[in-house]
């Protein structure tokens, strides 16, 4: 006989002296502490799946939920697309990775898992207006009240909405309670804090929803252990003009004014030269813990690393961009348009020359809200932000979006490219990114470009 308990984000398995750990002793740990074997809670699955399949007896002690009647709403139908990921998912023994587009339904395919799997169910996203979009939603779909973690709410229901940052913080307490977990942008997850929030979980069921699955060092193999395989995968030009709107991305070079040029070319020589002689590597995964270090103990340091800020200032908020940006404006008078931006500064330099909101993460809750509805609603025909808007905000208006400056990041610039292709009868969407020209930002670009939703146009 096993008995397994929950024990505050692990198992607990207690063997019978006549019973052989040996069935499941690869997912066991023997604690001499308190004389008990003790396994990750996110094994729960394949320890019980084993001693069921073994014909093993056990009691398990630590599942504390039950199946619950989850019904989707008459009027929510799905599209076929959704029914083939659902279908995959479930060849997949219901562990495993979705990679659809902004636009493509990933939400209304984790509820479609809901009501298939009829279980409590858990939904992690990364920020607090993702968990107010989600549970608006799931209380729409299915009518019935819906918890949420974070934010200063600390409600646990059958269905419960949570930041990543509190389920890590709760789910040594709550994460029995659920049978499925649904990871929303769960390429979050393989980060070293937040992946202890799948771990501690028993939930047997597990779905990740992202549209840029690709993570660095270790994180696909965490995914794949923690959640599950990619299961399903659609990207962004296999879906254009059908499930997406159609669209078009526009890169376009802008010269620096003569002393905006000179200003650049002298912080840069600084920059490069200190680099050049202290053989900061930049390609070494501490190349920018060898620069700042040597910026920090150096006599010259702080110069240099005013001269690297300025450089970069200059190239990302030079005054062909934001002639540009105006020209932009009149070209789509009407249309809704998003600005990205890479730092705050930017960002608010923008709102004071056009008048125009602005959302950065210092933006209180309820502000956000109200810039938001109103952006929806055509009051607000241009929104700035510096980075807050890249995922999961649903703002089917966006027609336009504007890049100003970003990180060499292919999956932010897929993001922001995402933000303005949920479908609208008649919409063409826009993508324009700003380089200045003769700066590293080309470089940078064509390292975000490296997608194939950016090589097929121009």
């Amino acid at each position: 006989m096993f008995t397994i308990d929950y024990n505050y984000g692990t198992l607990l398995v207690e063997v019978a002296e006549s019973a052989a750990v040996d069935p499941i002793a690869p997912h066991l740990t023997y604690d001499e502490r308190i004389g008990r074997y003790r396994a990750d809670a996110h094994l729960y699955a394949a320890i019980v799946r084993k001693l069921h399949c073994d014909g093993l007896p056990y009691d398990d002690r630590a599942r504390a939920f039950a199946p619950c009647p989850f019904e989707l709403s008459d009027v929510m139908m799905p599209r076929p697309l959704q029914r083939e990921a659902l279908a995959a998912w479930n060849a997949v023994q219901r562990r495993g990775v979705a990679v659809l587009p902004t636009g493509a339904g990933k939400s209304f395919l984790a509820m479609m898992a809901i009501a298939d799997v009829q279980r409590p169910a858990l939904v992690v996203v990364p920020t607090l207006d993702l968990m107010q979009q989600w549970a608006t939603r799931l209380e729409e779909a299915f009518g019935v009240p819906v918890g949420m973690l974070g934010g200063g709410s600390k409600d646990v229901q059958d269905l419960t909405v949570s930041t990543y940052d509190s389920a890590v913080i709760m789910m040594e307490f709550i994460g029995n309670r659920f049978g499925l977990i649904v990871f929303d942008e769960c390429h979050h997850l393989p980060g070293r804090v937040n992946r202890t929030a799948a771990a501690m979980s028993i939930a047997p069921y597990r779905l990740g929803l992202t549209a840029t699955p690709e993570c660095n060092d270790d994180g696909d193999a965490v995914l794949a252990e923690l959640v599950g395989p990619i299961c399903f995968r659609r990207d962004i030009d296999e879906l254009e003009g059908a499930i997406l709107a159609p669209y078009e991305t526009h890169r376009i070079e802008l010269p620096l004014d003569d002393d905006e040029a000179e200003a650049y070319e002298r912080n840069r020589k600084t920059y490069i030269d200190f680099v050049r002689a202290n053989g900061v590597n930049f390609g070494s995964p501490r190349g920018w813990q060898q620069f700042t270090g040597l910026c920090a103990r150096m006599p010259d340091g702080r110069a240099v690393f005013n001269a690297y800020l300025a450089q970069k200032r200059i190239a990302a908020a030079s005054r062909s961009k934001f002639r540009m940006i105006w020209d932009l404006f009149q070209r789509h008078a009407g249309e809704c348009t998003l600005i990205f931006t890479a730092d705050n500064n930017t960002a608010y330099a923008l709102g004071r020359r056009f008048l125009v909101p602005v959302i950065t993460q210092h933006t209180k809750v309820v502000e956000r809200k109200a810039f938001l509805d109103k952006f929806r609603a055509g009051d607000y025909p241009v929104l700035v932000s510096s980075k807050v808007l890249n995922e999961g905000i649903d703002v089917p208006e966006a027609s336009v979006g504007i890049v100003v400056s970003g990180s060499g990041s292919i999956r932010e610039h897929v993001q922001r490219l995402g933000r303005i292709l949920r479908p609208v009868a008649g919409k063409q969407a826009q993508l324009y990114e700003l380089v200045s020209a003769g700066t590293s930002e080309y470089h940078i670009s064509d390292r975000r470009r490296q997608h194939r939703a950016y090589q097929r146009s121009s």
